[in-house]
């Protein structure tokens, strides 16, 4: 395993791992708690691609109209699919898709945040704690580089994931 002695990287924390292996090549502070900002949506696209069909029709909430930073500018009533919700939220970083897709997923917010962590605890992510699906910043919402390298080496497996992402 390489530390930060071995190489200069700006980033407060990071982590590189192989992801057949699973073995750490690279890793520089990877267990410090930190806000993880719109890598977020890597864990509210997983769910919502393990619980929702992507052809599913979404009507979109009032609730998820007007979210703070990135968007696509949803408007309420508006018809998509999952699949549009899941492109614009991973390809935009829209936040207010993230809360369409959560409300639509899970009934609301709240709901969905408790699938997110409870899916944090399955993948074994033991320093994560979700408190929105779009990261923007909160009190007590944070991860790891570790942990989002867990999370991320999970979630690259699931098709429809891997088939936005790509």
């Amino acid at each position: 395993v390489t530390n930060e002695n071995n190489l200069a990287l700006s980033a407060k924390s990071a982590i590189l791992i192989d992801l057949d292996e699973k073995n750490v090549l690279y890793q520089k502070n990877a267990s410090e708690r930190l806000p993880m900002a719109s890598t977020t949506k890597i864990v509210t696209a997983l769910l919502v691609c393990e619980l929702s069909s992507i052809d599913a029709i979404v009507k979109i909430p009032r609730e998820a109209v007007g979210i703070e930073g990135s968007s696509i500018y949803l408007c309420e009533g508006e018809l998509l699919t999952v699949e549009e919700l899941l492109y614009a939220l991973l390809l935009e970083s829209a936040n207010d898709a993230a809360e369409a897709i959560a409300i639509h997923t899970a009934g609301s917010v709240e709901a969905f945040v408790c699938l997110m962590n409870d899916k944090a605890r399955i993948l074994g992510m033991t320093d994560t704690h979700f408190e929105n699906p779009h990261g923007l910043p909160m009190d007590g919402h944070y991860s790891t580089a570790r942990d989002m390298a867990i999370l991320f080496s999970y979630a690259i497996d699931n098709p429809v994931f891997a088939m936005i992402t790509g």
